[in-house]
């Protein structure tokens, strides 16, 4: 809810200032003939939370709900396990109402809302009735941002041709920035994701804002027409998904830019959802900036702080956030001040448009696009088997079982001392995994966990840089060190000739991953 609260921000005081309020009031149902209207025939549906953004009710014995609203809410329904939401042409799901009767600021250089007049007599959200399993996967992914058409294209031919090919998912999610910028781009986005035929929702990132806000409540005035809410809330099996805006703009510290951070009616909100949720479930909480600071303070202590309590209940918990073009992982343990006994599993995903469509481009003019700690790029699946996941990292183009890429230099002097190594990096990897390596179908070593630049990414920057023709494709971004690299010293004691290095490598799921490559040893 955004009007009804006007948060001003000075260092930490917070003035609470409450417009008008009028009473909002419904039923979710069961809507059996899929026209999205209540029937008399058409039963409600009990204890289904409703929010205003703010506070959570659940509905009574008949389905029926009331809500205060102000000048500028989203009312929309947290979707219940065993029921689907409508969705529209688009398959975005349909599981909202806007109440903003003064639209949004006329000045902006991408549109809002226009008025959307009084309330409605009884604003209705009709639900699907399903089986839904308890284990099932989701699709997820990190930073499409396109900026301009040619890249709209590029996201649909490098990504979604491949993934609507894969079968059995349940929903898909978008962990922000879905496109750069150029707010006009959402609809051809929404085209684009539409084609995997999936339910999918969407995260708001720092480049999908208005940039004219004058307040971070005003800042997601496009983004609300286009997706709807940008805090919200749904169930699918014995997993709670909650998406949160996690962008303060503009930064209160010097009112330029953005800092990460959550408004107090968000966290608000999160308390008064949790309320309703089982402590046994699994909760996953999807943003776009990561909780944890990238380069120096860019997330508020303060509010990871209060969503760390808030979690403190509930031990099976998940967070998902992408906008750094890398991938790895986080756990918040007592130093973040994550109090509770078990720490929190952050996942900075991977992105589909890995480094901002740089490098050479690939036989199908794709640009290959290696994100900037050498991971290719790619997709992430979320499996969830009750309150438990594990997490599957794709690369886009390549085959499932491509998770390590392994380094090595091509030839080498036999019997001669080298300060060349053997290199693997594991994409999906954290650096208490074990990875190890054999040649020659010899005995498996233990490799060395390093936090260094992956070196063939950067003989690929390299290349643009000493070529002396210019290479078709944008050159990439500076390397940053990657923090699932392994390394081992590579042997040159064997014969003369060609040796084969197997590594492998066990995820933090239990799950071991392979990769080969090969080496030359001459006289």
């Amino acid at each position: 809810m955004k009007r009804l609260f006007i948060t001003v921000i000075v260092g930490f005081s917070v003035v609470l200032a409450i417009q008008s309020q009028n009473i909002v009031k419904g039923y979710v149902y069961e809507d059996i003939n899929h026209n999205l209207k209540k029937e008399r025939s058409e039963k409600g549906i009990p204890k289904v939370a409703v929010s205003n953004g703010l506070d959570v009710v659940l509905t009574d014995e008949k389905g029926y709900y009331e809500l205060t609203v102000g000048d500028d809410n989203i009312i929309f329904v947290i979707k219940p396990s065993g029921y689907e939401l409508p969705l529209n042409e688009y398959n975005q799901p349909q599981f909202y109402y806007i109440h903003k009767p003064n639209g949004s600021p006329e000045s902006y250089k991408y549109k809002g809302l226009v008025s959307t007049g009084p309330l409605p007599k009884s604003v209705n959200f009709g639900l699907l009735p399903v089986e839904q399993k308890n284990v099932f996967t989701s699709l997820i992914y990190g930073d499409p941002q396109p900026y301009n058409d040619k890249e709209i294209d590029y996201f649909r031919r490098g990504i979604v041709e491949e993934t609507k090919r894969l079968k059995n998912l349940s929903f898909g999610l978008t962990l922000g920035d879905l496109v750069g910028d150029t707010l006009d781009l959402h609809k051809s986005y929404i085209g684009a994701v539409k084609e995997n035929g999936l339910p999918w929702f969407n995260v708001m990132g720092n480049h999908d804002m208005n940039y004219e806000a004058v307040a971070d409540s005003l800042s997601d005035e496009t983004f609300e027409a286009n997706f709807g809410p940008t805090t919200y809330a749904f169930n699918y099996g014995k997993a709670h998904f909650i998406i949160m805006d996690d962008i303060i703009y503009p930064d209160p510290r010097d009112n330029n830019g953005y800092w990460g951070g959550f408004r107090p009616s968000q966290l608000e909100f999160l308390k008064n959802d949790l309320k309703y949720v089982d402590k046994d479930q699994l909760i996953v909480i999807a943003f776009h900036i990561p909780l944890f600071n990238e380069n120096g303070d860019t997330f508020r202590d303060t509010d990871r702080k209060q969503l760390f309590n808030l979690l403190h209940d509930y031990p099976n918990a998940l967070l998902l956030s992408a906008h750094t073009h890398y991938q790895m992982h986080y756990f918040h343990g007592k130093d973040d001040s994550c109090l509770r006994p078990q720490p929190i599993h952050e996942y900075n995903v991977g992105t589909t448009s890995g480094d901002w469509y740089s490098g050479a481009l690939n036989a199908q003019g794709i640009p290959v696009s290696t994100m900037r700690d050498g991971t290719p790029k790619g997709y992430l699946l979320l499996n969830i088997d009750g309150n438990k996941y594990t997490l599957d990292y794709r690369v886009a183009g390549k085959p499932v079982d491509y998770q390590i890429a392994v380094y090595t230099p091509r030839v080498l002097k036999r019997n001669k001392r080298t300060s060349a190594s053997i290199y693997a990096n594991f994409f999906i990897g954290y650096e208490n995994d074990k990875v190890e390596y054999r040649v020659d179908n010899g005995e498996w070593k233990t490799m060395q966990r390093i936090k260094e630049i992956d070196p063939d990414l950067m003989r690929t920057v390299q290349d643009f840089d000493y070529e002396t023709t210019v290479i078709p494709g944008k050159r990439p971004s500076n390397p940053v060190q990657c923090t699932h690299l392994w390394n081992a010293t590579i042997p040159t004691n064997l014969s003369a000739g060609n040796h084969t290095v197997e590594v492998k490598a066990t995820d933090m799921f239990g799950r071991a991953h392979f990769q080969t490559t090969t080496y030359r040893l001459e006289e």
